[in-house]
C-alpha cells in the first residue's frame, strides 16, 4: 500500500521544490506528510473509520516575526530570502499578515486565496477584517533553508492614536498560538518600548514562551557601542518587569542586514536567527516522526479494541440467542400443554373421545396423555380456570423474554474484520518500517553535517 501525495489545498499550501536537488530534511517531511493524506490508505482516512482525528504535520515550520513599527522585520525576510519580496522603508509599509513560502514560481495571492492555501488558518474568517488583509507572496528562492520555511510578516506595532483595520493583538496572539517560531524584533531608534508590542510579548508568553526569541534589530543605527549597549538595557529591564518575562540568563542578539557598502563594526548575530530556525526545523521533524510513530500504535489500539469488541459482541450474541430459544420452548411448550390438557385431561374430554374412537382406542390414546392428565387433577376443580390462564399469561411472558433475550449488537463482517486486520499491518509493517527508515536517513543526514562542521 503505497503513500500518495496531499491534496490540492495542502499541495498549494506547501509548494514542490522547482529546480535544485530536495534536501533529505524536505523529503522527510513530505514523505511523513503523504503518509497522512494519502486519499485511500492515508493514516487520517484509516483514523476517521477508527473514529480518530489525526492531524497531518505540516511540511514546513511557519516563523512569525513581529515587532515594532520599522523594526526591520520585512527587511530581515527580503535578507534571509535573498530576494526583494517585502517593502521596506520607515512608513508603515506591513498593515496586514503576509505569508511568504517558496514554490516553482512568482506569485501573489490576496484574501480567501490565501486561506484556501493554509486550511489550517481557516479560523481566522471569525476576526473581523483580518481575511481582508491576509495576503501570500510566493517566490522561487532556495536560499538557506527557505523552502522549509513560512514566514509570517506582520503590522507593525506603534502606540498612541494608531487605528488597525482589526484588533490586531488578538490576531497575533492567535497566530503565535500555531506557528512554530516567533522572532521579536525591537527597534532601537525611538519604537524599543512600544507598550502594544510588551502586552502582546507578555501575552504569548503565558502559554508559547519556549517559541519566542528577541532580538535587537538595526543594532548598527543604535550609535556607539555605549549607546547600544544602554538602549539594550533599557529593552531587557523593561521586558524583564512583565510577569514571566524575567528570565535568568534572558538573552537579546543584536542584529542588523549587512551592507558591503555599508560596513560596521558593530557585532552582527544575525546568523544566530538562521540557526534557531534551523534548530526548529530540526525540532518539527523530529516531533513529526515521533507523531508519526504515536499515531501509528494509536491505530494499532484502537483496531485491537474494535476487533476485541467484536469477538465480546459475538460471545454475549450467543448466550442470548442461547436464552432466547430455551425461553421461547418454554413459551411454546406451555400452551401445548394446555391444548393437550383441553383435549385430553378433562372427564368431559375422555367421554368425547370414547363415543369418537370407541372404548378400547379411547383407552390406549389415554395411556400417552395419563402424564398430563395425572398432573392436570392434582389441581382442584375450583382452581382449573385459574390455572389455565395463569399458565397462559405465563406462556405469553415467556414469549415475550425470548423476543428480548433475541436482541443482539451488531458485529463485523469477514470482509470488514479482514480489512481492518489489512490496514492494521499496513500501518505496523509499511508505515512504521517507512518512518523508521526516514529516521536513520534524517540522522545520517545530521550527523554527516556536525561532522563537517
Amino acid at each position: 500500500m503505497p503513500g500518495g501525495r496531499s491534496g490540492k489545498s495542502r499541495e498549494a499550501a506547501n509548494p514542490a521544490a522547482g529546480g535544485g536537488a530536495e534536501s533529505v530534511t524536505e523529503r522527510v517531511l513530505r514523505e511523513a506528510h503523504s503518509l497522512y493524506v494519502h486519499p485511500g490508505h492515508g493514516l487520517v482516512t484509516i483514523g476517521s473509520r477508527l473514529g480518530l482525528t489525526l492531524l497531518p504535520p505540516r511540511r514546513k515550520v511557519t516563523v512569525m516575526v513581529m515587532g515594532n513599527h520599522s523594526a526591520g522585520k520585512s527587511s530581515f525576510i527580503n535578507w534571509y530570502v535573498e530576494e526583494h519580496i517585502q517593502r521596506t522603508g520607515v512608513a508603515i509599509e506591513t498593515q496586514g499578515f503576509t505569508f511568504i513560502t517558496s514554490g516553482r514560481k512568482r506569485e501573489s495571492l490576496t484574501g480567501n486565496a490565501t486561506l484556501h492555501l493554509y486550511p489550517h488558518f481557516q479560523a481566522l474568517q471569525s476576526f473581523k477584517g483580518v481575511p481582508e488583509y491576509l495576503s501570500t507572496e510566493i517566490c522561487t528562492s532556495k536560499q538557506k533553508h527557505f523552502p522549509l520555511v513560512t514566514f509570517l510578516d506582520t503590522p507593525g506595532l506603534v502606540d498612541g492614536d494608531m487605528k488597525y483595520p482589526f484588533d490586531v493583538e488578538a490576531a497575533l496572539i492567535w497566530f503565535g498560538q500555531l506557528c512554530d517560531l516567533i522572532l521579536v524584533f525591537f527597534d532601537p531608534m525611538g519604537q524599543a518600548l512600544c507598550k502594544r508590542t510588551l502586552n502582546i510579548v507578555e501575552e504569548l508568553n503565558e502559554g508559547h514562551g519556549d517559541k519566542l526569541r528577541f532580538y535587537l534589530s538595526k543594532a548598527d543605527e543604535a550609535g556607539a557601542e555605549g549607546d547600544r549597549q544602554r538602549v539594550l538595557m533599557q529593552i531587557v529591564q523593561e521586558l524583564c518587569k512583565r510577569p514571566g518575562l524575567n528570565k535568568c540568563g534572558f538573552d537579546m542578539p543584536t542584529i542588523y542586514i549587512p551592507s558591503p557598502s555599508k560596513p560596521s563594526r558593530c557585532v552582527n548575530q544575525i546568523e544566530e536567527i538562521c540557526r534557531t530556525i534551523e534548530k526548529t526545523i530540526s525540532q518539527t521533524v523530529q516531533h513529526t516522526l515521533n507523531a508519526l510513530e504515536r499515531d501509528c500504535h494509536l491505530i494499532d489500539k484502537a483496531t485491537c479494541n474494535l476487533l476485541e469488541e467484536d469477538s465480546t459482541a459475538r460471545s454475549n450474541n450467543f448466550h442470548a440467542r442461547f436464552r432466547g430459544v430455551l425461553l421461547g420452548l418454554a413459551g411454546c411448550l406451555l400452551p401445548f400443554f394446555l391444548l393437550i390438557t383441553l383435549l385430553f385431561g378433562t372427564a368431559t374430554a375422555r367421554q368425547m373421545w370414547s363415543l369418537v374412537l370407541g372404548k378400547e382406542q379411547s383407552q390406549a390414546l389415554e395411556l400417552y396423555v395419563r402424564p398430563v392428565a395425572s398432573a392436570w387433577s392434582l389441581i382442584p376443580e375450583d382452581y382449573t380456570l385459574t390455572v389455565f390462564f395463569g399458565l397462559l399469561c405465563l406462556s405469553i411472558v415467556l414469549l415475550l423474554l425470548a423476543s428480548y433475550a433475541f436482541q443482539t449488537k451488531p458485529t463485523l463482517s469477514k470482509k470488514q474484520k479482514r480489512q481492518l486486520e489489512d490496514r492494521r499491518d499496513y500501518v505496523l509493517d509499511v508505515v512504521l518500517e517507512t518512518k523508521r527508515r526516514l529516521y536513520e536517513e534524517y540522522l545520517k543526514q545530521s550527523i554527516g553535517e556536525q561532522d563537517l562542521s
